[in-house]
């Protein structure tokens, strides 16, 4: 198969390929998904088929617009209070919400699960094609399953070239890590996977998390992006609180993707620092690129420093975490 990459600007052959029946990866805000029609299991099939993914690991449906949430998802009365907040305050944006599944929505997506993970994209090209194809879209990362998520074009290319017939070109993504996951409870919510809006950011809007539902077991799996081990590149990473005391051992090459500044001393055969200025926006945007670009360079291992595990950093944790295989 031939992959073609288009501009931004040919939206229309996106639509045309999914009303066909076909995948392709576009842009949301955080990173590059890999879509087929949410409501065509065979459509959907070929995702998990294109990423090589679990039929355990469920994926998120993207939504045209409000008025599809309760097509797809049930909404209880206890719950409904707090939902409407959580999409009044952060919708279009990258909020997942765990709910209760409707019929209408094939097995395949949810892995067999009652829940759906569903948002909807504040990213204006993903946006126009949903709102264009008029129906939802089921969307993970356009990556290969548990490898490092896509942040631009080339980086689908790297993963899926041959494998999808289009990707559509819109530039590096806005956040650079996958939206936040949260599963009301009533009144209060469950952070099910760390993401772009905090839980600093939760709580200083009113709501009430009540804990990090991060599960390592697979067959306990509840929403996407949960397996100990993902986001990973295909050289070992190994998470360190300050690359200063590392020392490799005796001819192993080695890389570093640092938060803080590093003498080298000759230690790393390169350095990618996540941020110069300490801003933890800036790191998460970079993250993915990184480990993608130290991952190239083929070396026996990459050194990760971990950063303040507070707002963002929170998520950029989680990720360097799974990364290296250690999950929660």
């Amino acid at each position: 198969m031939n992959t073609e990459i288009v501009s931004s600007h040919e939206c229309a052959k996106a639509v045309t390929l999914l009303r066909a029946g076909e995948i392709v990866a576009l842009p949301t805000e955080t990173v590059y998904g890999l879509a087929a029609d949410a409501l065509n299991p065979v459509a959907v099939a070929k995702i998990f088929e294109a990423k090589e993914r679990p039929s355990f690991d469920p994926l998120i449906v993207h939504l045209p617009d409000r008025d599809w949430l309760e097509r797809i998802a049930k909404i209880d009365n206890q719950s409904r209070e707090v939902i409407e907040k959580l999409i009044a305050q952060f919708w279009p944006g990258p909020l997942t919400l765990v709910l209760d599944r409707q019929s209408i929505v094939p097995e395949i997506v949810t892995a067999g699960l009652d829940t759906v993970a569903v948002r909807i994209s504040e990213h204006p090209i993903f946006a126009e094609i949903v709102r264009e194809f008029g129906s939802p879209l089921a969307a993970p990362s356009a990556n290969r399953f548990g490898r490092v998520s896509p942040t631009t074009a080339q980086h689908v290319v790297d993963e899926l070239s041959g494998r999808i017939p289009l990707i559509v070109d819109a530039g590096p993504t806005r956040h650079g890590i996958e939206s936040t996951i949260i599963a009301p409870r009533g009144d209060k919510i469950d952070i099910l996977r760390r993401g772009p809006i905090t839980e600093e950011q939760l709580r200083g809007r009113g709501f009430q998390p009540m804990s990090h539902r991060q599960d390592a077991d697979a067959t306990k799996i509840s929403a996407p992006g949960q397996l100990p081990s993902h986001y990973a590149p295909k050289t070992p990473v190994q998470l360190v609180n300050d690359a200063q005391s590392f020392s490799p051992k005796p001819n192993h090459r080695c890389a570093l993707l640092a938060w803080n500044a590093v003498e080298n001393g000759g230690r790393f055969i390169a350095i990618r620092r996540l941020s110069e200025r300490g801003d933890l926006c800036e790191a998460a945007v970079n993250l993915f690129r990184f480990l993608r670009e130290l991952d190239a360079l083929d070396v026996d291992l990459i050194v990760a420093e971990r950063v303040p595990d507070q707002g963002l950093g929170a998520a950029i944790n989680d990720r360097l975490e799974r990364a290296s295989g250690r999950g929660d």
